[in-house]
């Protein structure tokens, strides 16, 4: 049967939309398939309702298949030889016959569904393109424009991406920076987390307080990042204050922390600036455990690192004037040290350890 505006229609989503027409067709011939099988249950499940497709002639036609037996026991599926010869006189038993649908009921089952199969697959296939586009950028940066806040749930709609391959991503309460505040219209960098499947087309799960923010961040500001020189070794973030990273140089001649930093700062200045005022130490990582950590401790000093004889644990020493500032504020510097050595630190004066000699 003729079926020249539906594939007049799928060749023009293709073109307009690039979803391919094999798709699409594939789509649509499982439909008018399930569409037959409705109207007559006896064929439901059966896998004997089959739609043959000839690109090149642009016609559809639907056929019920049968196995060919000598003693019929179900006539939905079954045919008996002598009927199949009366039909062609090359039928064999074992074999299978293909009864054509009349055009006319086909016609009409096309009618029906053709137009509602396209729009849904034409849904399915935006989304699967959807998917496909933003799992290929996990992990890495997106710019959203923020679209929606609800002042009831505090979850932040963004629209990301462009055209037909943009979204709407939720940013979560737990995702955003505490004390930042968006509003409609901002453009705002965000980290994909993950992308998942759903009923009602992808999730792309973002994130502002996720520590590959910062990483990913680097990444774009410093070339050395980028092009392996210089390696992030780890990274422990408390979003919105502090964030401490360790950072390692492949080249003796490149000095990490200051390709980080950049020429009179400007480098790390633009992360903070994108962060929105957020601390950032750079600390130089080591394969010495004990140099690593006392690092990680910066801004203050550090006398000494007693390391545990079993676990990652250790003591550290520093001078009684530096104690606040190795523990810091509410504990975040000695918190975040440990984070990001995967060290339990025990912080003491040093009038703790000539006490106790």
């Amino acid at each position: 049967m003729k079926c020249d505006e539906i594939f007049a229609a799928l060749a023009l989503l293709e073109k307009e939309r690039g979803i391919p027409r094999n798709f699409m067709l594939e789509k649509v011939a499982a439909a008018l398939v399930k569409a037959y099988e409705k109207e007559h249950p006896a064929y439901e499940n059966k896998n004997c309702v089959v739609v043959d497709i000839d690109e090149s002639k642009e016609e559809l036609r639907m056929y019920i298949q049968r196995e060919i037996v000598e003693q019929v026991e179900n006539p939905s599926t079954q045919i008996s030889l002598e009927d199949a010869r009366a039909l062609t006189a090359r039928a064999e038993l074992g074999g299978v016959i293909n009864l054509p649908v009349d055009n006319m009921e086909f016609g009409r089952i096309a009618a029906t569904n053709g137009k509602q199969v396209i729009i849904q697959g034409l849904r399915e296939a935006e989304r699967g393109m959807i998917y496909d586009e933003f799992n290929s950028k996990q992990h890495e940066i997106l710019t959203g424009v923020v679209s929606r806040i609800d002042p009831r749930t505090g979850n932040i709609s963004l629209r990301i991406g462009t055209g037909a391959e943009s979204t709407e991503a939720l940013l979560a309460p737990s995702e955003q920076v505490p004390k930042e505040e968006l509003t409609e219209g901002d453009r705002v960098k965000v980290y994909v987390v993950d992308v998942r499947r759903s009923t009602r087309g992808p999730q792309v799960m973002i994130s502002r307080t996720h520590w590959g923010l910062v990483r990913r961040l680097f990444e774009l500001e410093v070339p050395e990042i980028h092009d392996g020189i210089v390696e992030v070794k780890s990274i422990a973030r408390e979003a919105g204050s502090r964030t401490k990273m360790a950072v390692w140089s492949n080249d003796e001649a490149v000095d990490a922390i200051g390709a980080c930093v950049g020429p009179r700062g400007q480098r790390v200045s633009a992360i903070v600036e994108e962060l929105r005022g957020e601390k950032i130490d750079i600390v130089k990582y080591s394969e010495d455990p004990a140099a690593y950590i006392a690092a990680a401790l910066a801004p203050a000093d550090v006398v000494e690192v007693q390391l545990a004889e079993e676990g990652k644990a250790c003591r550290v020493i520093v001078p009684d004037d530096q104690l606040s500032l190795a523990i810091g504020k509410e504990g975040q510097n000695a918190r975040l040290a440990a984070r990001l050595t995967k060290y339990k630190i025990d912080i003491k004066p040093q009038s703790y350890r000539e006490t106790a000699e």
